[in-house]
């Protein structure tokens, strides 16, 4: 498909963050009642967010075991692939099309009520709050690869214990020391300034809550018995959260540190085509960090990208507008790029 199709007119200056003065956004922060910092300085992370974090992380990792049978004996029915690979695209597509290329790059515009479903959904990942992960990963940008990025695998030095280091860091390490600390109004002033993104930000556990409680329930109504509920809960649940939340965080680590560079960037960024295929298309990730306010990563002819596939419909319905894309001679000549 030539980039061009979709172009549109809404190609301001540069393809940069847009944070900052570029979104109007001033180092007051704003009164919301979620305490933020007025600038960079960086607060301690509460015992209460560390618990978070690490329940988060290490919970799912139960539901493998469980569909294992090593911590009980449930069997697998196709309803329960049905339903996790259902709840893996539906939450998934929150993450790539709505905390990512919505809210934290403003690639296109909607209207509210998608945005308050898509910020719900991606917040069914249990990846953070809104508010938390556009500021991260606004500051992602900003610091990629140097002094001040939260998760670069490549600031731990050139030796093979500082490789693994950088690695496990980048995937996961960061968020006990990292997570909660940039909620900041600076970089995400036009999430505080919406009060139903907001609303939704305030209501993160109870996303959460339903994350998990959603599953068992449809099991419990499928299969009539507490088995079938709990059976459901591990695979559409558990499995399903730590299946996308490693291949997420794969794009932190592995598209850092290994993969193909089609674009000449400031930092390390790779694409690697399995990540893409795990993430809906945030595996492209040298051609997002050349471009990182397009709306399609996935620019060469065979790089498959669903959360573009899926801005597209939204287009054709109507759902999306001032869809964002980088004009096609830059795609073709910028960096080391070869069509």
């Amino acid at each position: 498909m030539d980039i061009s199709t979709y172009q549109t007119d809404f190609v301001t200056s540069a393809d940069t963050l847009r944070i900052g003065n570029d979104l109007g956004v001033t180092a007051a922060p704003i009164k919301t009642g979620i305490e933020v910092l007025p600038d960079d300085r960086v607060q301690g992370v509460s015992f209460l967010s560390k618990l978070l974090t690490l329940a988060a992380v290490v919970l799912p990792v139960f539901g493998i075991l469980s569909a294992a049978k090593i911590l009980w004996g449930t069997d697998l029915h196709l309803t329960d692939l049905y339903a996790a690979a259902g709840f893996y695209v539906l939450t998934g597509l929150g993450i790539t099309v709505g905390y990512h290329r919505l809210f934290a790059h403003r690639s296109f515009e909607t209207g509210p009520l998608l945005r308050v479903a898509l910020a719900i959904l991606g917040a069914m990942t249990l990846q953070g709050p809104l508010t938390q992960w556009v500021t991260d990963h606004r500051i992602h940008h900003l610091h990629s690869d140097k002094d001040g990025d939260p998760h670069s695998p490549n600031l731990a030095g050139n030796s093979f214990f500082g490789i693994l280091k950088g690695i496990l860091h980048a995937h996961v390490g960061w968020m006990f020391t990292e997570k909660g600390l940039h909620r900041n109004s600076k970089y995400a002033s036009d999430i505080y300034g919406d009060k139903y993104l907001l609303a939704v930000d305030r209501l993160y556990l109870f996303w959460v809550t339903l994350s998990l409680a959603l599953p068992f329930v449809m099991g419990y109504a499928a299969g009539g018995t507490l088995g079938s509920g709990l059976e459901m809960f591990v695979w559409a649940g558990l499995v399903r959260i730590f299946l996308f939340q490693h291949s997420t965080f794969a794009v932190n680590s592995i598209c850092h540190k290994f993969g193909r560079r089609n674009y000449q960037t400031k930092d390390n960024s790779r694409n690697q085509f399995v990540v893409a295929l795990l993430t809906f298309g945030e595996g492209w990730h040298n051609n997002h960090h050349a471009f990182p306010r397009s709306a399609r990563h996935g620019l060469g002819k065979f790089q498959i990208d669903f959360s573009w596939i899926m801005i597209i419909a939204m287009k054709k319905f109507k759902l999306a507008y001032n869809v964002y894309l980088p004009k096609s001679s830059r795609v073709l000549n910028s960096g080391l790029h070869k069509r």
